[in-house]
């Protein structure tokens, strides 16, 4: 049997070789850390390099959907205590704008108790609520002018509950019915995810017996 014979002396890298090769791996692990690493898992990117490969964008929606978990948190953890009263609110009713590529004759105009309007910095949060019952039942349609805002639907019972109804990502509208899972207090979270500002308008209606921003 055949060993493979130990290398002589000479066949050794020398002391200068080792510190080449060294300094050669801490060049490139740093250059991969500026251009790979920190653009995919942090969207920072001091090279452009990121960018041009895609990983940049990778990071930016890492660090979007970790502050949007954050966010979610705290919407979790908010208690009663500190809800206020929302100081304006229009008197009349409104009419809710229909579309006229989608209206038909046979659609009624929906009569609406309350409308808000709000306008979202990119990256300001907004939250607004229906204090309900249990079973009780409100409609609501809600859409921004321009760019697109991440939602949360959910509620905050006054014995300690929650609940999520809907998440929304990337979007421009909603309308739907709310039916309160407790009583407590029932509605939305917004938060601008695009770069100019937005103008939120929610219209609502139904079986509730306070609208309050608590945000």
């Amino acid at each position: 049997m055949y060993n493979t014979d130990m290398p002589g002396r000479a066949e050794l890298p020398t002391t200068r070789q080792l510190i080449r090769s060294t300094l050669i791996a801490l060049v490139t692990a740093a250059a991969l850390l500026v251009t790979v690493v920190l653009p995919a898992e942090y969207a920072v990117d001091r090279t452009g390099a990121g960018r041009v490969l895609g990983l940049t964008q990778m990071g930016e929606i890492k660090q979007q959907l970790a502050e949007e978990a954050e966010a979610d948190a705290a919407v979790n953890v908010e208690t009663a205590d500190s809800d206020a009263p929302l100081t304006e609110e229009t008197g009349a009713p409104q009419v809710a704008e229909t579309s006229a590529s989608t209206a038909t004759p046979q659609e009624p105009a929906t009569d609406w108790r309350d409308e808000v309007t709000l306008t979202l910095a990119p990256g300001e949060a907004a939250e607004i609520k229906l204090v309900m019952k249990l079973g009780e039942t409100s409609r609501y349609e809600w859409r921004v002018d321009q760019g697109h805002v991440n939602s949360d639907l959910h509620g905050d019972g006054t014995a300690g509950q929650s609940t999520s109804y809907r998440k929304g990502r990337a979007e421009a509208s909603d309308t739907g019915e709310l039916t309160a899972a407790f009583d407590g207090s029932h509605g939305w979270f917004w938060r601008n995810r695009s770069d100019v500002p937005v103008t939120l308008v929610l219209q609502t209606t139904g079986d509730y017996s306070e609208l309050k921003r608590v945000l």
